[in-house]
């Protein structure tokens, strides 16, 4: 941690309204999730935010969101003043990443009685695959499948209605969250393997300028350095994701 506080113009410049007003992903259960008994938001991206406040000397304000799209837009528009999102270049416009913090793997679901056996097969003509809409999965997706079918929905609970209820013959998403439903339903299949591995990082409003951004990268490699992101991980009892290693730029 620095042993002091960073110049009042950098903390001006990342949080205009003299609190940090972090934007809080509900959708990555990996990095947020609310408590079944406060309703209080809790995990990795909250941890950090929180640090980054104390380390800014401002008190913060968490703005909660159930799909990383609409959390994504909240620093897009400056209603937010620091953000959690996946890295990807259809995200780049308006905002100023740090370097990743975590590793996420995405991967794919399928019926257990799917003659889809690995990855290679799910990008066929005549496949389709259900994604969250303006997930990490969807603006990858769009990328990369040329012969498949993606039908976009509105949440990851969407997306498994639709694998189940026979409307897509795959579901994509958070590696972790899909295991825990092929353990809690025989007649679901996990792929081996990954599609994706998606970086998580930090961001802010393109606007806040190269001091703000700089500030914010030089305490998410702190907080990589120091542990702090894999002892959250570990705290919160999250699997299927590690802390991303230091940067070497």
């Amino acid at each position: 941690m620095p042993a002091s506080l960073p110049p009042s113009s950098v903390r001006q410049d990342i949080a205009p309204s003299g609190v940090l007003r972090a934007s809080i992903n509900l959708g990555n259960p990996i990095l947020a999730g609310r408590d079944a008994g406060s309703g209080e938001p809790f995990g990795v991206s909250v941890d950090l935010a929180r640090a980054f406040a104390n380390e800014l000397g401002l008190p913060i304000e968490l703005l909660v969101f159930e799909k990383a799209m609409k959390s994504v837009e909240a620093v897009k528009t400056e209603k937010a003043d620091i953000g959690f999102f996946a890295i990807d270049p259809a995200r780049s416009e308006g905002l100023r990443f740090s370097a990743p913090y975590v590793l996420i793997e995405g991967s794919y679901l399928v019926k257990a009685d799917s003659p889809i056996r690995d990855n290679a097969h799910v990008d066929d003509a005549g496949t389709r695959i259900a994604v969250g809409l303006g997930s990490a999965y969807d603006l990858f997706l769009t990328r990369a499948v040329s012969n498949a079918y993606i039908d976009r929905v509105s949440d990851a609970d969407a997306v498994r209605e639709a694998l189940q209820a026979g409307r897509v013959e795959v579901a994509a998403g958070i590696r972790q969250l899909l295991e825990s439903w092929a353990l809690g339903d025989a007649a679901l299949r996990l792929l081996p393997g990954r599609f994706m591995v998606i970086q998580q990082a930090m961001g802010l409003p393109a606007a806040r300028g190269d001091a703000a951004a700089q500030a914010l990268s030089d305490f998410v490699e702190r907080m990589k350095a120091s542990g702090f992101v894999a002892d959250a991980l570990a705290r919160h009892g999250i699997a299927g994701a590690s802390a991303a290693p230091p940067s070497s730029g």
